[in-house]
């Protein structure tokens, strides 16, 4: 890349084997305030395509999922995040999780955590 494009940096990140793909789910408003609302293990996949979503995230352990979400919302509310949004982790064996992205939008698996967590998520992020 770095001969395709001058100037382009090099990055180099650890191999997480057998991780797990588990998602936070956030809704924050321009208040400042933001929340997480549950969170998907959508690790169960074909072609990169998630096939199976399983809400709420039972695989971590409870205090481990809970940092998870912490530092989800740190994150919103660190960039002034409004919307309904996921935030993507990478979960290994060791239980250790490494931030992949924050999606700005609802995603198709949006239903699962609906139903967990009983809030209407399209309705809620046009309010």
């Amino acid at each position: 890349v770095q001969s395709e494009v001058p100037g382009s940096p090099i990055f180099i990140m650890k191999l997480a084997r057998c991780a797990r793909h588990l998602e936070v789910q956030l809704l924050a408003d321009q208040y400042g305030n933001a929340i997480s609302l549950f969170g998907r293990d959508c690790s169960i996949q074909r072609r990169h395509q998630k096939i199976i979503e399983e809400a709420p995230a039972v695989i971590a352990r409870q205090e481990v999922f809970e940092d998870m979400e912490r530092a989800a919302v740190r994150l919103a509310k660190m960039v002034g995040y409004v919307s309904a949004g996921t935030v993507e982790y990478l979960y290994d064996t060791d239980g250790n999780y490494y931030f992949l992205e924050l999606n700005p939008r609802l995603q198709v698996e949006h239903p699962c955590t609906e139903m967990v967590a009983d809030v209407n998520l399209p309705a809620a992020q046009l309010q």
